[in-house]
């Protein structure tokens, strides 16, 4: 399994796939890899000849007060993970690889990239959709591989893959969870052992959210409110947002109908976690 840090050496390597007509799927990541990112490793492997995997710690979406200097780095144990699930090549580019001296431009994302996270995160979606265009236009995969953990930035880019027309399939896969229901992240390395105790509260308050919307609850503010007080009940957690979207677009809703969004970031301590969950109403 080469890994591969220029580009150059990476266009090169795929070219010659292409030429045997293989497929190619691609995985992007920040490494810290974790059961999240070895399943959407698995899938792409099992449904292409070429599975891809980046690692990149992207400086551009992260702000000046945010954890990129401390965000965990673990390239040897990310190497080891990657060859178990079979993965074919990964790049591994240097923040100079990707940004050379002079780099001045970016992907502006507009009304989806400034509301639940990027309200609290300003920027942050412009320097994913950034790096994202980028890894596509060097790797030029068939299939992008994406997690539901990530539903806000899942969707902006998708979004992003229409409106700039990469010949690109975007696939979005379920997100992974421990025993104990709370979404794998490579910022659950943070928590302390009582707040990663506390922390499953955020999936069965959203859990129990769905449930009352099937039974019949139609008021976002209602459900958000239930949200609400059961984190801060039962759980030390900070409460950064709770939404109630529509699941394609991410507009705003009043009354549930449709595809249903529910998202929430949530602060342990100085941890932020996000989750969300989808509810299909008729």
């Amino acid at each position: 399994m080469p890994i591969v840090k220029s580009i150059r050496t990476l266009r090169s390597l795929l070219q010659k796939a292409r030429l045997k007509k293989k497929t190619i799927g691609f995985v992007p990541t920040m490494g810290a890899l974790h059961g999240g990112h070895l399943s959407l490793i698995r899938i792409c492997q099992k449904e292409n000849d070429l599975t891809v995997l980046s690692i990149f710690v992207n400086p551009t979406q992260f702000g000046p007060q945010e954890d990129f200097k401390n965000y965990p780095r673990e390239i040897k144990r990310d190497i080891l993970l990657a060859k178990k699930e079979n993965a074919d090549i990964i790049f591994y580019p240097s923040a100079e690889e990707m940004y050379p001296s002079g780099y001045l431009s970016c992907v502006e994302v507009k009304e989806p990239g400034n509301i639940l996270c990027g309200q609290f995160r300003p920027g942050h979606f412009q320097g994913v959709a950034t790096v994202v265009a980028k890894l596509l236009n060097i790797v030029e995969p068939d299939v992008l591989y994406l997690g539901q953990k990530d539903a806000q930035q899942a969707i902006i880019l998708k979004k992003m893959v229409k409106d700039l027309n990469f010949s690109v399939n975007v696939k979005i896969c379920p997100t992974v969870r421990g025993q104990d229901g709370l979404a794998l992240s490579s910022r659950n390395s943070y928590l302390t052992q009582e707040e990663r105790q506390e922390a499953p509260i955020l999936y069965q308050a959203l859990l129990q959210a769905k449930k009352r919307i099937e039974q019949g609850e139609d008021n976002s503010q209602n459900i958000i409110g239930f949200i609400r007080e059961h984190i801060e009940k039962n759980s030390s957690g900070k409460i950064q947002y709770i939404e109630c979207v529509e699941g394609g677009s991410l507009r705003s809703l009043k009354k549930l109908k449709g595809k249903i969004l529910i998202a929430l970031a949530v602060f342990f301590g100085k941890t932020r976690l996000i989750d969300n969950i989808l509810v299909n109403v008729k």
